[in-house]
């Protein structure tokens, strides 16, 4: 059996007596016989017609030899070489007999030095695909020969990379790298100007202002009303109470003591009656003050002769009379004391007069329609709604006085 290992070398004839290799295959031999010239000679001899010899055919086979390792020759294999040769036979090299199976070779890198490292590798921070400096024709680097030759370019105006850098667009994936001033002017762009900084401040500080007024109003108008409403309902509770133990008899009160429940059936009020009429200790508790100091001390409702003037809020703080304005004459407005009940009708109204007028609350008061004296009640509050400039007034006149013992009157009743 044949064994290719003992094969001859290309270019060497098999010894006597020895086949090729099965592995190898013969074909024709591409090569073209070289011509000699001939010599000159004196005289034409005739030769001697030498018998045709079929031609050598060469035994090794690249294509062969290939196509039997390797498969069918791919798309991507290089063309076979055809055609007559000159010179010496060469081998094909390892690219054509192999094709795509031949490993790529590795692309020289740059040289680098020390100084400039640094700047270059900067650019492997940009995102993947951007194009660089090297890769266009039309940029180049800067001022070769280290730092101090840029230091140099720079002071005679810059070099032609700093120029294409500024002609570069900044924006796009063809974008340039920004040089160290470059980077350290749009830091400072970037940056917000002093007025954008205050503008910001004052900003913040308008919609903290905004947020505590709106927190207020809402205290004022929401939470005030039920806090004064738990208290006014807290002290007419403990009003009745001792009522029913036998306290509170007519006569003299403490400041901020209630003494009597205010009923106005038309408005579906029932307020308690404090002594005096001071802002934290009676009105702002959500209760009805009745005048008893100096010169706008008034009568209790049991006088023979007198008129009974009280004060209330009309917005926030329980605000017991803020729909006064809204009563007609006739409209009943019942005081309960512990013993009695007074009950007066509702006379007439003065929208609108000055804080200091102090003779609305007087035995006959000035427009009420009153022109003797007799047993009146007067009720004022503040005016317009959510301000004090001006004072509203009610009068009423009494119609009956009521022994609790009789029951309610038909006012409260009905």
């Amino acid at each position: 059996m044949d064994d290719p290992l003992t094969d001859p070398l290309p270019g060497q004839r098999p010894a006597a007596g020895q086949h090729p290799s099965p592995w190898f295959r013969s074909g024709p031999t591409t090569e073209p016989e070289q011509q000699q010239p001939e010599p000159q000679q004196p005289e034409q001899q005739p030769q001697p017609q030498q018998s045709a010899e079929p031609p050598e055919q060469e035994w090794y086979d690249p294509e062969g030899y290939a196509r039997d390792w390797y498969g069918a020759r791919r798309p991507t294999d290089p063309e076979p070489r055809s055609g007559p040769r000159s010179g010496p036979p060469q081998e094909p090299t390892y690219q054509e007999l192999y094709g795509a199976y031949a490993p790529e070779q590795p692309k020289p890198e740059p040289p680098h030095d020390d100084e400039t490292v640094g700047l270059r590798t900067a650019d492997t921070r940009r995102i993947a695909g951007q194009e660089t400096a090297t890769d266009r024709p039309d940029r180049r680097h800067p001022a070769e020969g280290g730092r101090a030759a840029r230091r140099k370019a720079a002071k005679k105006g810059g070099t032609r990379a700093t120029a294409d850098r500024a002609d570069a667009p900044r924006t796009g994936s063809g974008a340039a790298p920004l040089s160290r001033l470059e980077a350290r002017r749009a830091e400072r762009a970037r940056r917000p100007s002093p007025g954008a900084v205050i503008s910001r401040g004052l900003g913040e500080v308008f919609i903290t202002v905004g947020v505590l007024m709106l927190l207020f109003v809402t205290y004022q108008l929401w939470w005030t009303n039920i806090r004064a409403h738990q208290q006014a309902d807290g002290a007419a509770h403990d009003l009745q109470e001792s009522w029913a133990k036998g306290k509170g008899k007519p006569g003299a009160f403490e400041p901020g003591q209630g003494f009597a429940l205010l009923h106005i059936p038309r408005l579906d009020v029932v307020v308690p009656v404090a002594e005096g009429i001071d802002k934290h200790q009676v009105l702002d508790r959500g209760m009805v003050g009745h005048y008893s100091e100096g010169r706008t001390k008034t009568p209790m409702p049991d006088a023979k002769q007198g008129n009974f003037a009280v004060a209330g809020h009309r917005n926030t703080h329980g605000e017991p009379f803020r729909y006064i304005n809204h009563l007609k004459p006739g409209d009943p407005i019942v005081v309960e004391t512990q013993d009695k009940y007074f009950v007066y009708k509702m006379a007439s109204i003065l929208p609108q007069t000055s804080p200091g007028n102090t003779s609305v609350i007087g035995p006959v008061p000035p427009g009420s329609g009153f022109t003797k004296p007799g047993r009146y009640i007067t009720l004022t509050t503040c005016t317009p709604e959510f301000t004090s400039k001006y004072r509203m007034i009610v009068w009423g006149k009494m119609v009956e006085e009521r022994p609790r013992s009789k029951g309610k009157p038909s006012a409260l009743v009905n």
